[in-house]
């Protein structure tokens, strides 16, 4: 067992993820992380078959239902909870992973008492910061700083709204938890034209929740930063720490395909009052981008659970912030994180995107980071038939959309009108063949 780390391991830990999306990374870290410090790991996911039900550190999957209520995941839970656990005694650990998950478990955590261990947050206090509009009304009333946001009413008002914010800009659901599965529609989108605000705008009663507008930062080299952390059931925030971004999928606005372990005492100040100032409790993981025409960190995100990245942050010891959750609240101390700065994550298949698309891309060393290892989303010595099993469904969810593209291609050239003159050929960039 880890050293200063002193596990109940009788308490079974349940990942919830309710999305759909099979190479989530953070769901095989939690169950690796969990699993090697002998905690029994269970998982309620899209599918019983997918890449990390192969890990050798899962007890079991269960496959969730099509369209999961917040009652019906309650429901869920008890049943996966009798079925796992010998003595109905001893409570279960749910470990949320998703945004919509943290929130319907927040929704019924009295329901859910005490069979299930629970931070005490509510749902009112994860949705201040978890749906996109609330958080750049929580930024403003506690003077942090973050884009300048716009929540526009219709159409005309959206492509207003745009033209002064300044083309292009950032278009995001406030709640994109709600959107619909296989729509097109994605939860951040970088609009360069009135025309497309406006053809975005004409679909929020298909999202689900409302459109808000946001100045683009520039995205660079050293301007894209994270934070995570595990604040206490006492406020204490033993585990928080920061890291660069130094590779995403998409390349400059989406997840992290590179990270660093590096000190930013100006992002870890700023996320540190932003928890303080809501009394939050759990893990949660929050995205910064750099201004530098202000020198000003600006809070782009804020997401109530594990980051998919957060192994990132396990030390020397394999301290990282779902032990810390287990640690926690099953009554055990959380001993101090150390430092392990230098310290990388890369996340294999969305690393070989964003290489495709900025190769020379180049980051300085931090200091003493020859020393620290590099840990892999998918692959491990002790656990290697996930990424193998990956590796597999990756290449054939890029060839259905490499596919998919062609034979878009294809209709488009039957269906033009002879005598048109054809334009430019198509090209299918790797950012197609993928989503985040």
């Amino acid at each position: 067992m880890p050293h200063g780390q002193s596990f109940d391991t009788r308490v079974p830990a349940v990942l919830v993820r309710l999305d759909r999306n099979p190479f989530h990374h953070g769901t095989l870290g939690a169950t690796r992380s969990l699993g090697r410090a002998g905690i029994p790991v269970h998982a309620v996911i899209e599918s019983d078959a997918g890449p990390v039900t192969r890990s050798r550190y899962l007890r079991s999957a269960r496959a969730r239902p099509g369209a999961t209520s917040a009652p019906e995941l309650a429901a869920l839970l008890t049943d996966v909870a009798d079925e796992i656990c010998d003595d109905p005694s001893y409570p279960v650990l749910p470990v949320p992973l998703d945004d919509i998950s943290a929130l319907a478990l927040a929704r019924h955590r009295a329901e859910l008492a005490p069979r299930f261990l629970l931070p005490a947050q509510s749902e009112a206090q994860l949705l201040r910061v978890a749906d996109k509009a609330a958080l750049a009304g929580t930024c403003a009333e506690l003077g942090l700083p973050h884009p300048r946001t716009e929540l526009p009413t219709g159409a005309d008002e959206a492509a207003a709204m745009a033209w002064a914010l300044g083309l292009p800009v950032v278009a995001k659901w406030s709640r994109p938890w709600l959107l619909p599965a296989g729509g097109g529609l994605r939860s951040t989108t970088i609009v360069r034209s009135l025309t497309e605000v406006r053809e975005l705008y004409a679909r929020t009663p298909e999202a689900g929740s409302r459109l808000l507008l946001q100045e683009l930062l520039p995205a660079g080299r050293d301007l894209d930063w994270f934070f995570h952390g595990y604040v206490d059931s006492r406020g204490g925030c033993a585990t928080g720490a920061t890291g660069r971004k130094e590779r995403s999928w998409p390349d400059g606005a989406g997840l992290t395909a590179v990270g660093r372990w590096t000190v930013n005492p100006a992002v870890d100040r700023t996320a540190r009052e932003l928890l303080d100032a809501l009394g939050y409790r759990g893990v949660c993981d929050l995205d910064f981008r750099l201004d530098r025409a202000t020198g000003a960190y600006h809070v782009l995100d804020f997401n109530p659970r594990p980051g998919a990245q957060f192994r990132l942050f396990a030390d020397a010891a394999g301290l990282d912030v779902v032990r810390a959750l287990h640690l926690d609240l099953t009554g055990r101390p959380v001993p101090p994180h150390s430092p392990a700065y230098g310290r990388r994550f890369l996340v294999e298949n969305y690393a070989a995107l964003s290489l495709l698309t900025s190769p020379r891309r180049r980051y300085a060393a931090e200091p003493g980071a020859a020393r620290q290892r590099t840990e892999f989303a998918w692959c491990a010595a002790d656990d290697p038939a996930p990424a193998l099993a990956m590796g597999r469904a990756w290449a054939a969810h890029l060839l259905r959309r490499a596919l998919a593209a062609l034979r878009g291609l294809f209709r488009a050239a039957r269906t033009r009108p002879q005598g048109v003159a054809s334009p430019p050929a198509a090209r299918t960039s790797s950012h197609q063949l993928t989503q985040r």
